[in-house]
């Protein structure tokens, strides 16, 4: 599936730079969100998970894109292949994307992805989890939470370290 860039979220929502910040101590409870699965065409809230089990949250930065191939994306391939394990560790993972519905549809046809893909396309939860924003996108953030969806690990992007690496949060996950 191919999405036009006309349909895509605008950039200008995100044109002016900001860092990332920390919204939430560790041990806090952050902000809930309701946002629509485009993996399994659903309305999926945060809160939901609260008293059940840890959730893992990957803010995505996603460019738009004609087609997305894994060879381009191999983070995102990455969680859906750990998808598996996180949840035989008793976890869940929701991947925030900033994209309209229908380029979220595009991803998660093109790569295969079985891991929810949560489209926010006005970018109202990153701006919530103040995962900052630079060249025209938010920027990627990651975000572990126990059962009683209290913060227990995050990761904020940075020029040495895009991303946390999968392994240690499946680790972190483990550990809850």
């Amino acid at each position: 599936m191919t999405v036009s860039p006309a349909l895509a979220t605008p950039a200008w929502r995100y044109w002016m730079p900001f860092p990332p910040g920390v919204v939430v101590p560790l041990g806090q409870i952050p902000p809930d969100f309701a946002l629509w699965d485009v993996t399994y065409q659903r309305t999926v809230r945060l809160a939901n998970w609260r008293g059940k089990q840890p959730v893992v949250l990957f803010f995505c930065r996603l460019p738009v894109a004609e087609t997305y191939r894994a060879e381009r994306w191999p983070y995102l391939v990455a969680i859906n292949r750990a998808y598996a394990q996180f949840r035989n560790a008793g976890a869940e993972v929701l991947m925030v994307a900033n994209t309209s519905r229908r380029q979220g549809q595009a991803m998660v046809d093109d790569l295969g992805l079985t891991v929810p893909v949560l489209s926010d396309d006005t970018g109202a939860v990153f701006r919530a989890y103040r995962t900052g924003q630079a060249w025209g996108a938010p920027l990627p953030a990651q975000f572990v939470l126990d059962a009683q969806g209290r913060l227990r690990a995050r990761h904020l992007f940075s020029l040495l370290h895009h991303q946390a690496a999968v392994e240690s949060l499946l680790t972190l996950v483990d550990g809850l």
